[in-house]
């Protein structure tokens, strides 16, 4: 499966330290076993998956899309605003 990020989530885990990015690593691979692992959204963010997940005690989520062969990491972040980040994102994309 081929995996691609957006500008956004780029820029977000250039700030993740290893250990960060080890347990982010971990997750992918997790939705790339199984691209239904997260929650689909519905409205506004249909065909739009989240999976949650904790690193450091503190809750992140992220945000992704797939197809056949393609898995599209959408963004990253800590719960507060998230789900209005998100829209405001893929609104103006």
């Amino acid at each position: 499966m081929k995996v691609i990020q957006s500008p956004s989530f780029a820029k977000r885990i250039k700030k993740f330290k290893k250990s960060q990015k080890e347990q982010l690593d971990h997750q992918i691979r997790l939705i790339i076993e199984n691209p239904q692992i997260g929650e689909e959204k519905k409205g506004d963010l249909k065909g739009v998956f989240v999976q949650k997940f904790k690193i450091n005690n503190l809750q992140y989520l992220l945000s992704y899309k797939f197809k056949k062969d393609l898995l599209e990491l959408i963004m990253i972040g800590p719960h507060e605003n998230y789900y209005r980040d998100l829209k405001s994102y893929l609104k103006h994309r």
